[in-house]
């Protein structure tokens, strides 16, 4: 087992894998950091992260586990949780803000404490849009003041990040976010590193994202990934057919059914009994002596 299943030049950071490699390990930290600061535009300058354990359990031993894609601390000791979620959930966003409450929960220090809390980020690169979506790519949510519409506590954020809704073309990238973004949509499809993007980082990023470099090792275990990936997409795109396919027939459906709500209407304006225009329609007696 080696590369059969890759064409590509870059590895996918919709994979479990691929972005685990780029963002979540201390040998490329630096293009977590140049994201991040990237991400929060100058509220935030990061210069150093330390990687902290992905896996977290509850305060009880019966207590759910939480396990993050990437979670860091900075060098001012805030949280830094980095999701990459491939598919729509019923509950992502509640998953989102249940995630919180673990980097939240561990500032609490033994022994006497006042309560202050450093800041926490819930970073997710979504690739699917909420059904509620404006076109935006980036929502920020944090707690608000509902009269004043104010912001009442800006030590917690959730920055969604809703990638179908980033469209631009290499020609149309004005400063690091935008550049971030177009590589986190388009690297797997890409054969070259657009000249655009010329910044230090991203030659690190592309040269990291070559699987020709890898070794046998991480060629299976992105293999392994991408396979996993793609039998989610294809199950995904199955249910949607699936969907699609229901509609179709359930709109076809009651098209037939609206033609007999007409037909007997007819009947009945007639002055036909009700019996017979069941037997004519399929419709029931009932369903019939409710036509007005």
């Amino acid at each position: 087992m080696g590369s059969e299943g890759i064409f590509d030049k870059y590895i996918n950071p919709y994979t479990d894998f691929g972005f685990k490699m780029l963002f979540g390990t201390d040998l490329n930290k630096d293009i977590l950091i140049s994201f991040l600061n990237a991400l929060l535009h100058g509220k935030e300058e990061i210069r150093d992260v330390t990687y902290m354990n992905t896996e977290h359990l509850g305060t009880q031993e019966l207590d759910r586990r939480a396990v993050f894609d990437v979670y860091c601390v900075n060098d001012k000791g805030e949280r830094f949780i980095v999701e990459m979620q491939k598919g729509e959930q019923r509950f992502f966003r509640d998953r989102s803000i249940y995630y919180a409450t673990y980097p939240i929960r561990e500032q609490a220090p033994k022994g006497v404490w006042d309560y202050e809390l450093k800041g926490v980020y819930t970073i997710c690169i979504l690739n699917f849009t909420f059904p509620e979506s404006d076109g935006e790519v980036i929502q920020t949510i944090q707690l608000m003041n509902t009269r004043t519409h104010k912001v009442f506590y800006d030590k917690l954020s959730f920055i969604y990040l809703e990638m179908p809704n980033f469209n631009k073309e290499v020609d149309e990238l004005d400063g690091m976010l935008d550049k971030w973004l177009f590589v986190l949509k388009n690297l797997a499809r890409l054969m070259s590193r657009p000249e655009a993007l010329q910044e230090r980082v991203f030659t690190k990023l592309f040269a990291a994202a070559e699987i020709a470099s890898f070794d046998r090792k991480e060629r299976v275990a992105y293999e392994e990934s991408l396979k996993n990936y793609r039998d989610w997409y294809s199950l995904e795109q199955t249910a949607l057919w699936k969907g699609e396919v229901k509609g179709r027939a359930e709109g076809r459906e009651e098209g037939r059914k609206e033609e007999k709500y007409k037909i007997a209407s007819t009947m009945k304006s007639l002055g036909m009994q009700s019996e017979v225009i069941s037997k004519a329609t399929g419709l029931t007696v009932e369903e019939i002596d409710e036509i007005k």
